[in-house]
């Protein structure tokens, strides 16, 4: 049974805001649930004498609003706080594999180990491409950005499955959840071994293969470290790092559109296209591209000045919510270390590992807190696994879609959400006529 959204709480006395309108001189009471205002008790403060009903809030880039009531995930930025229904983060992905932490995400517990496997199954079933997709992917250049390819062919997917445009059917929309998390992995593969000049025809693989040793089979069919224990285990934890970030742009993307009532695939369509901004989900690409342009370890301490001096910037460090350690970066630290004693290390990992030894002991990026985040160490690790630059938002687009579908579902089930349609501060001309021909 998946988790219901909780009534907001009543104001109490004690839990009041208080304004004095100093254009006026009244005093208007506003209520706090939740430590927030609802920014419609604005409009009951006029101006007076004007056609203007009331206030509005201005927020660019939503820095301190609230569009939503989730109850999946929570973040505390400046204590390095992440947690997924209440569970640590570091729990999560020290004990669990990505499937029954998406399978938590979306129904708010933890599965049982019968349920555990029933789910697995049900996504594994659902993981096979229309012939079709196959053939659509074909159709683009092999040079082609794996993240346009994958938005296109995710997009036309839901043509597949009209069936999922019925919404508001609980058991349709629990129907379509298997085949999310299924068909996401499966393309993604799909789309990896069209850039990698690979045959496109899924490869078998191993009947008891977890969800991330799928993936990495069905990316890699001809490696012997298709099998590798460690790097499956590496790609599981990146899906459960990456799983869900609270209301992130292309979460927010998600449920902007998704409250038109457009089929899931159409909402998470345009999470694709937002976690394909180089800000977002393309910002572990950005890592490696860095690196290759720092090229050796004896050039790091003239590009760190570079970058004290405002002329560069220092990809993969910093965090618009994290105000200390990246709590995923710890995790993830450690899982790079693991994958490198099975790949090796190249020039260009240490090229990384020395800005990252530098960034951490200077005096600069200390005291600004540009600590080393998630998307540092994942481009490492998908350097270290032979993907190219331009793949690796694919797979946070794997990892994302559990996000995604529990932000959905929740959507769809709230009371308060209504169709996605900011205000605006109009700054153009007022009237003017048009000037006789």
């Amino acid at each position: 049974m998946k988790p219901g959204i909780a009534e907001p709480p009543t104001a109490t006395a004690a839990s009041v805001l208080q304004v004095r309108d100093g254009r006026t001189g009244r005093e208007h009471e506003l209520a706090i649930a939740d430590g927030a205002i609802r920014a419609t008790d604005l409009l009951g403060i006029g101006e007076p004498h004007t056609d203007h009903p009331g206030l509005m809030s201005y927020d660019p880039a939503f820095m301190n609003t609230a569009s939503c009531r989730s109850a999946i995930t929570y973040i505390d930025g400046d204590a390095g706080i992440l947690r997924y229904r209440g569970y640590p983060i570091e729990q999560l992905a020290e004990r669990l594999n990505h499937l029954d932490v998406a399978w938590l995400l979306i129904n708010g517990e933890l599965p049982d180990a019968a349920t555990s496997a029933d789910w697995a199954a049900d996504v594994a079933g659902a993981s096979e491409l229309p012939r079709e997709i196959v053939n659509l992917v074909a159709t683009f250049p092999a040079d082609a950005h794996p993240m346009a390819v994958l938005l296109a062919a995710w997009s036309a997917l839901g043509a597949f499955h009209p069936e999922a445009k019925s919404v508001d059917d609980a058991a349709a929309r629990d129907r379509e959840v298997p085949r999310f998390l299924g068909s996401i992995a499966s393309l993604v593969a799909l789309v990896f071994r069209h850039r990698t000049g690979r045959p496109l025809d899924a490869p078998d693989t191993e009947a008891d293969a977890d969800y991330a040793a799928r993936l990495l089979g069905a990316m890699f069919p001809e490696s012997p470290n298709r099998s590798n224990r460690a790097l499956a285990r590496a790609v599981d934890v990146l899906l459960i790092l990456q799983a869900d970030h609270e209301q992130n742009a292309s979460t927010n993307a998600v449920r902007a559109v998704g409250s038109t009532r457009v089929d899931p695939y159409s909402a998470t369509a345009a999470g694709i296209a937002a976690l394909y901004g180089p800000l977002h989900g393309g910002a572990n690409e950005a890592v490696v591209r860095m690196l290759h342009d720092i090229g050796s370890v004896d050039r790091v301490p003239a590009y760190i000045e570079s970058v004290k001096h405002g002329e560069r910037k220092l990809m993969g460090f910093g965090h618009r919510v994290y105000k200390s350690y990246d709590p995923r970066a710890k995790i993830i630290r450690r899982t790079a270390e693991e994958v490198f004693a099975v790949t090796g290390t190249n020039p260009l990992l240490d090229v990384a590992l020395a800005v990252e030894r530098v960034a951490l002991e200077d005096d600069y990026f200390v005291s600004r807190k540009l600590y080393p985040n998630v998307d540092f160490y994942s481009g490492l690790i998908y350097e270290a696994m032979g993907l190219p630059p331009d793949t690796y938002t694919t797979i946070f687009a794997v990892a994302r879609m559990a996000g995604w579908v529990a932000q959905w579902l929740e959507l769809i089930v709230d009371p308060e959400q209504k169709i996605a349609r900011p205000r605006q501060i109009y700054t153009g001309p007022g009237e003017r006529p048009l000037a006789e021909p």
